[in-house]
């Protein structure tokens, strides 16, 4: 068996070990006394072995705001890639999309979609390295995005006088590593804006003196430096992934509201400022879509507002099965959608023709 198999095969067992770990702590839990606490093994047997029912209008919401914010998602790369003069259309651009998330979802770290993209995209485009820097800089937008969320929110919650106590302490650290992250950034974004073009144009060609991957560096420069000077394409990238992200974390909050009551979850608010960091752990390499990691990272998040981990626990598989069937189904409309694409590929005569994969 070839390294690359080993290597992908340990990725799974470690997420499925995790896992299993996370739902096996918080399967039947007690507290320092030794005493029982409501765990996963009661809402088993409340709903699958004596067939209570669920809320299951916070379900279809959860389902209905995942896809919304899933389809949000691939216009902002859409956006990213017409803003690159590349020939593309929106058609290839859900095709595409649908099948990223396919295997974001399945492949391990959150950015396998990327890559799946990334290759697609390139095979019919002129300007491969171009091709690919949309996919990057998408990705770079929204996780700049988390972070803006996380300090527009968090500073109006915070100047409102919503976060108190030491749970409010503890989202206020949060909050301030956001603020500081945004102002750094801006501060980049600044240096970017007085850098004159003949200054750019003499990096690239620094930069693509560099062995072997001198090129690839100085096109991804371009496209960087392309964007710089196409700031309302960056801007509206920036407020459709703000708006997604809305999505998404609204999409977690009524997961959560699926099993479990209100007085057992953190305020709909609370979740606008930990669900982002919970994105952020789900985004950790060498677990398929964040398998486990995501798990234990919102059990933690849940501990940190002092509720118990165990409804972070079960609010994340939840949502975790959300993505499987969105994934899944998002994959069929993407083998659905390819006989469908052959006939205008091989006619090749539309404005933005659409990509070969």
């Amino acid at each position: 068996m070839s390294k690359p198999f080993l290597w992908n095969a340990f990725k799974y067992v470690l997420a499925v070990g995790l896992l299993s770990y996370v739902v096996w702590r918080n399967w039947s839990p007690a507290n320092e006394a030794g005493e029982p606490l409501p765990g996963l093994k009661d809402v088993w047997q409340e709903h699958i072995i004596r067939g209570q029912p669920i809320h299951s209008e916070c379900l279809l919401l959860a389902a209905m705001l995942a896809l919304a914010a899933v389809l949000l998602t691939i216009v902002r790369w859409y956006c990213l890639v017409r803003a690159q003069d590349l020939p593309f259309t929106i058609t290839n651009a859900l095709r595409l999309g649908l099948v990223g998330f396919y295997f974001s979802i399945f492949l391990p770290g959150s950015v396998g979609g990327d890559i799946i993209k990334a290759a697609f995209i390139a095979r019919g485009q002129a300007r491969r390295t171009v091709a690919v820097a949309t996919v990057i800089l998408d990705r770079v937008i929204a996780l700049w995005a988390l972070v803006w969320f996380v300090a527009l929110l968090g500073t109006t919650f915070w100047l409102s006088g919503s976060l108190q106590g030491a749970v409010g302490d503890r989202l206020r650290t949060l909050v301030g590593v956001a603020i500081g992250i945004v102002g750094f950034s801006l501060l980049v974004c600044l240096l970017l804006a007085v850098l004159s073009a003949r200054r750019a144009r003499r990096f690239a060609i620094r930069l693509s003196h560099i062995p072997k991957v001198g090129h690839a560096a100085a096109e991804f420069w371009r496209a960087i430096w392309m964007y710089r000077r196409r700031p309302k394409s960056v801007l509206l990238a920036l407020l459709l992934a703000l708006i997604g992200h809305v999505g998404f974390v609204l999409t977690y909050y009524f997961s959560a509201r699926t099993l479990w009551g209100p007085e057992q979850l953190p305020s709909c608010q609370d979740h606008f400022l930990i669900v982002p960091v919970g994105m952020v752990i789900q985004a950790v390499p060498l677990f398929p879509g964040g398998a486990g990691i995501g798990e234990a990272g919102y059990g933690w998040l849940y501990q940190l507002l002092d509720y118990p981990p165990r409804s972070g626990v079960l609010a994340s598989l939840v949502q975790r099965m959300i993505y499987w069937v969105l994934g899944l189904g998002g994959y069929l409309v993407y083998l659905r959608m390819k006989p469908a694409l052959q006939p205008i590929q091989q006619a090749g005569t539309s404005e933005l023709a659409p990509v070969r994969v």
